[in-house]
């Protein structure tokens, strides 16, 4: 069994959506709350963070290192765990203003960043990684893993036993944590009478993999009968039936159970990738709207208003049948909403 460090709210709440099924005249929608795990405002990536952070703590590691957007919900979520467990974090954000070149020694870095620290508004999750106490290293995206190791070599150079945590928590060992939660979700089926039976698909956003990964092998684990439909934000569909599938593989293999998972069977869209990541446009800006004015739920500019506003096309292209029920699965980013390059649309 691996191990396991339990801090996240769990489980977290399944509940009808009624009046947005009745505005979108669709099928029955229900959503699982896991932008209620608890962990610095919730999320999917919480989960994920107990076997991460066990791992590490097997590993002897006191510094956590790990990378994303500079407005990323992983990253949050893991300055946040590393806080309440006594690790230091060094998080490497991305930036496409910033000069690919790396510095010859880590005081240089220090000074870099210091000065691209300057420029950057403290807002949205940003706000809640300085808060945590989060070291900012700022890097070009095509530059982010190889910063990481970069960081890495230097604080294991210092003594520092450091523990890198991949984009989005998601490998092997984190995407286990959705094995887990697609077994909660059944468990929450059976015992939720005006449900009566799992939902016929989930709906969820897609991008690292790690969540679409451990809902696919969950569901063949625990004989789900439904439909497990990612909506890609930042990648195609061909990308992500291959990453998810080949991860799949991977947590089987952490279970030890004979598995295999082919890209075939992996379902994911791509309709609605916009002006591509973290660019919102009016369709997530209804989404939101959306979800506010009738279930008073609120979904994020970057994942969750992605894949809700794919959700809301498809219902109303007709995809999903009138009898079927739908599960959204929130995933969390609730402080994106918060970030100032979103205030203008939002506000509208």
């Amino acid at each position: 069994m691996l191990p396991r460090l339990r801090f996240a709210h769990l489980p977290t709440p399944i509940e009808p959506l009624e009046r947005l099924s009745d505005a979108l005249d669709g099928p029955r929608l229900w959503i699982k709350r896991d932008d209620q795990t608890g962990l610095a405002l919730g999320g999917n990536k919480t989960r994920k963070l107990e076997f991460l952070l066990a791992a590490a703590q097997a590993q002897g590691a006191r510094i956590l290192i790990t990378g994303g957007a500079a407005q990323s919900n992983h990253c949050r979520q893991t300055a946040a765990a590393a806080a309440r467990f006594g690790f230091q974090c060094i998080l490497v954000l991305t930036d496409a203003g910033l000069p690919s070149k790396l510095p010859s020694d880590f005081e240089i870095l220090n000074q870099r960043v210091a000065e691209a620290e300057n420029l950057k508004n403290l807002t949205g999750n940003r706000l809640l990684d300085h808060l945590f106490g989060a070291k900012i290293l700022w890097a070009p995206a095509k530059d982010r893993d190889r910063v990481m190791r970069y960081a890495f070599d230097i604080a294991w150079e210092e003594g520092m036993r450091p523990y890198i945590i991949p984009y989005g928590g998601s490998n092997e060992i984190g995407a286990v944590a959705y094995v887990f939660a697609l077994e909660e979700l059944l468990d929450q089926c059976t015992g939720t009478p005006s449900l009566g039976s799992p939902p016929d698909w989930i709906v969820f956003p897609t991008s690292s993999g790690g969540t679409h990964a451990g809902l696919v092998v969950g569901g063949k684990l625990h004989d789900y009968p439904g439909k497990i439909l990612g909506v890609c934000i930042d990648e195609n569909a061909e990308t992500m039936r291959q990453r998810v599938a080949e991860l799949a593989g991977a947590v089987a293999n952490v279970l030890a159970v004979s598995m295999q998972v082919a890209p075939g069977e992996i379902l994911a869209n791509d309709q609605y990738l916009g002006g591509g990541y973290g660019v919102m446009s009016e369709a997530e800006r209804e989404a939101i709207y959306r979800f506010a004015r009738k279930e008073g739920i609120l979904l994020d500019p970057v994942y969750t208003g992605r894949a809700a506003a794919g959700l809301i096309d498809m219902i109303r292209k007709g995809f999903f049948k009138k009898e079927e029920i739908v599960l959204f699965w929130h995933t969390g980013g609730t402080p994106g909403l918060f970030a100032d390059q979103y205030r203008e649309l939002l506000s509208v």
